[in-house]
């Protein structure tokens, strides 16, 4: 009886330390500086287009919170109406999971002064994101000299840039592919998967689905990889 009493007070205790924390909701708060009027969308996406799960007035108070349903950790944005221009610095991808996760940054520079905390999906997300902008940013700068060399029609330089993309791309995939693997029991490997190599050849896509935990393997995008490998490999002549 002791032991059960004891059992109860500690349910209790954990119970209010984690107020609005659910195994199958993610409870987001934030902050908006210098935000006064507008309207947040929380979205997801479905059959490949972006759709509002929820809405947030803001009226005078840059604070906002809501509360999202979750199958497992899922990729949200949270999008900004700002009612009065069409800004392409309106949307922030944040990798939502069941718990509590904030959002804090300003009404000037709505993504790239975003800071997102509560969520270990999104830290790794973060992480990923910083190598892979280096990739980003040197396909960029092959861009215009590439541009160039094929107007004044310099075959030797469009090969050259041809070779260096190449290369670039194809350390692009095998970062993301060890990143995934070494985070196979985190839903961002999957995820990675889908939206950031869903082009490789299917033996490193089987790679990733094979060495998923059981319980990324049972997540939303760990289902979707499972069911687009065996799709693929279906594809392929026998």
């Amino acid at each position: 009886m002791k032991k059960s009493i004891i059992a109860f007070l500690t349910l209790v205790t954990i119970a209010s330390c984690s107020k609005k924390e659910s195994t199958d909701s993610v409870h987001i708060t934030g902050n908006i500086k210098g935000l006064k009027n507008g309207t947040l969308y929380i979205q997801r996406v479905v059959d490949t287009a972006l759709v509002a799960i929820d809405s947030i007035k803001i009226d005078g108070n840059s604070a906002f919170e809501a509360d999202v349903k979750l199958e497992s950790p899922e990729m949200l944005y949270l999008f900004l109406d700002r009612g009065v221009s069409n800004s392409l610095d309106n949307n922030i991808m944040f990798f939502a999971e069941p718990g509590n996760l904030n959002i804090e940054t300003n009404l000037d520079n709505f993504i790239s002064s975003a800071k997102i905390t509560g969520s270990k999906n999104q830290e790794l997300y973060e992480e990923y994101q910083k190598i892979n902008s280096r990739f980003i940013d040197e396909n960029l700068s092959i861009v215009e000299p590439r541009f160039k060399a094929i107007k004044r029609q310099d075959q030797r330089a469009i090969d050259s840039l041809n070779e260096k993309q190449d290369k670039n791309i194809k350390r692009k995939y095998l970062y993301a592919t060890n990143f995934a693997l070494n985070n196979k029991d985190h839903e961002i490997a999957p995820y990675i998967a889908l939206a950031e190599i869903y082009d490789i050849n299917v033996k490193f896509l089987d790679t990733i689905q094979k060495s998923m935990t059981p319980k990324v393997a049972k997540s939303f995008y760990g289902k979707k990889l499972t069911k687009y490998v065996a799709d693929i490999k279906q594809q392929q002549p026998k």
